[in-house]
């Protein structure tokens, strides 16, 4: 008997060319290895026949994993990335680049502008 069937195991996903996911190295995680767990882009996949899709992913840190199983990645989205930038208070400036402080400004002052009313056309 197979330690898990399809009804017991949570539906793999497809992830797109460009997402990023992280992943575990299942090998490295069951032996106990440090590092089984790495942030990655998706850079290649391919469909197989029977249905599995296997992926190419570049660490963020440098590298390759080739033929990683869905199973074992998760998307991480955008609004994840980029909230500290969303929700930051736009008096302080802690933490925080210049570039990030610059659209930020840039942000509020359009956001607190009136909207301006189209020409008329006669």
């Amino acid at each position: 008997m197979p330690f898990s069937t399809p009804a017991a195991t949570t539906a793999a996903t497809a992830f797109k060319i460009d997402d990023f996911v992280l992943y575990r190295d299942p090998q490295m995680f069951w032996a106990g290895k440090p590092g089984h767990t790495v942030v990655c882009r998706v850079t290649y996949a391919e469909r197989y026949t029977n249905g599995t899709i296997r992926y190419t992913l570049t660490p963020v840190t440098g590298g390759l994993i080739c033929n990683a199983q869905g199973d074992y990645m998760r998307l991480l989205p955008p609004l994840d990335a980029m909230r500290d930038i969303d929700t930051a208070p736009l008096h302080t400036a802690d933490g925080m680049t210049a570039a990030a402080m610059a659209w930020l400004a840039q942000q509020h002052a359009t956001a607190n502008q009136r909207p301006e009313l189209p020409t008329q056309r006669d």
